[in-house]
């Protein structure tokens, strides 16, 4: 394996977090590939750290499923499948309606506004049908919503979770195809977000989303 890495410069935060971030990415990324072996020696060489937060990196990967390792023979990037897409998408909207409900109650105004205006984001490209849009403005509404909980059991799984939820819902489509009443549908969900109604937020969502 040749490493895609320049020699990492630490930024003051713990070395294995940094390691774990900058392979994470270059999963997601495609530096390194679906199926591509991961041998802990080389990656650390090219970063120009020494292999034991390396070691740590890949087991965090391998815990959030990124990484896969078979004990004496491999490690090496997962390859996800349709289940893993489908059952990364069922947690990705049961966990954001669940952190919506707390966060709608507690957060102040000026937070209610900037979740407000991601939501826009959302209905904006909903209108637009772009697909890649709606996911990306989502993950960002995601974010804000669960750092708004003020709960570190939420802020702690999402931060164990971002890279395998966006890795794993790359290339989403919506449930509901037709463009317009997908929109009327994020419009109501803006609406029952705006008045903190996070039992009428989380019902809509599920149901924009296909499920129960």
């Amino acid at each position: 394996m040749t490493t895609p890495f320049a020699p990492l410069e630490p930024r003051g935060t713990v070395l294995g977090d940094e390691v774990y971030t900058l392979l994470g990415e270059a999963i997601l990324d495609g530096r390194l590939e679906p199926g591509a072996r991961l041998r802990d020696r080389e990656l650390a060489e090219g970063l120009g750290v020494s292999r034991t937060p390396v070691r740590e990196a890949l087991q965090r990967l391998e815990r959030t499923g990124l990484v896969e390792v078979s004990p004496n023979r491999y490690t090496r990037v997962s390859v996800p499948s349709d289940r893993v897409h489908a059952d990364t998408h069922e947690f990705f909207v049961y966990l954001l309606g669940s952190a919506l409900r707390i966060a709608l109650q507690r957060c102040a105004d000026d937070d209610l506004a900037q979740s407000v205006e991601h939501v826009d984001a959302i209905v904006a490209a909903s209108r637009d049908d772009d697909h890649a849009g709606i996911m990306t403005a989502t993950s960002r509404f995601f974010d804000r919503v669960v750092h708004h909980t003020d709960n570190l059991a939420f802020i702690r799984v999402l931060r164990e979770a971002e890279l395998a939820i966006r890795r794993n819902l790359a290339g989403w489509h919506p449930f509901v195809e037709c463009p317009i009443r997908r929109t009327e549908g994020y419009i109501e969900f803006r609406d029952a977000v705006a008045t903190r109604d996070g039992a009428r937020a989380e019902a809509i969502l599920r149901d924009l989303h296909g499920l129960i």
